[in-house]
């Protein structure tokens, strides 16, 4: 007998890829501006700005602002042809203010393995002027293996700056891109 599984299509290839983006303006952190501690891939990372003398700054926005796992996260529900994270969490419902990215990407995961999908490798980038992604790294990649339930060496990550061009270079923004690979489960 053959099982029917929800959102697969007897024509569907064993493998599928998604693509996620978010950019999140930085202002300084609240008491000075808008702006939230700044976390990156579910890690705390301390704010070294080009001006010791510049109070810190992090992502304006209605979660907690982790733009990583927004992007990971719609990279997860892209792939497996769900509802973009703007559909499921939007950002005038009161329950999502404040909300702890790792949870929206934990009902993404829920969602995509429901589906009958399971990871294959997700492939990150952080463009951010400041501060540096290298000392962070390992953590990052051990945090969302962890999230996800996947090896780290499964998770890989990339920083790059902005090249003091634009908004990211002007130290103005922070921008995130996921690649996921998604294998059909059953």
């Amino acid at each position: 007998m053959t099982q029917t599984i929800p959102g697969f299509q007897s024509d569907d290839p064993p493998l599928r890829i998604g693509h996620g983006y978010d950019l999140h303006r930085l202002e300084p952190v609240t008491p000075h501006g808008p702006g939230k501690p700044l976390v990156v891939g579910g890690v705390r990372i301390s704010w070294e700005g080009p001006d010791p003398n510049d109070p810190p700054k992090g992502p304006v926005a209605h979660s907690d602002g982790d733009a990583l796992l927004h992007a990971l996260t719609d990279a997860i529900l892209g792939a497996a042809a769900l509802p973009d994270i703007g559909q499921l969490f939007p950002n005038d419902d009161p329950a999502n203010t404040d909300r702890d990215s790792a949870d929206i990407l934990a009902e993404a995961v829920r969602l995509m393995r429901g589906a009958g999908w399971r990871f294959a490798n997700v492939d990150l980038t952080v463009l951010l002027q400041t501060p540096k992604l290298g000392p962070h790294k390992p953590a990052i990649r051990e945090r969302i293996g962890k999230l996800l339930d996947l090896p780290a060496a499964r998770v890989n990550l990339k920083g790059k700056t902005g090249e003091h061009v634009g908004p990211v270079g002007e130290g103005r923004a922070i921008e995130t891109h996921a690649v996921v690979l998604l294998i059909r489960e059953r």
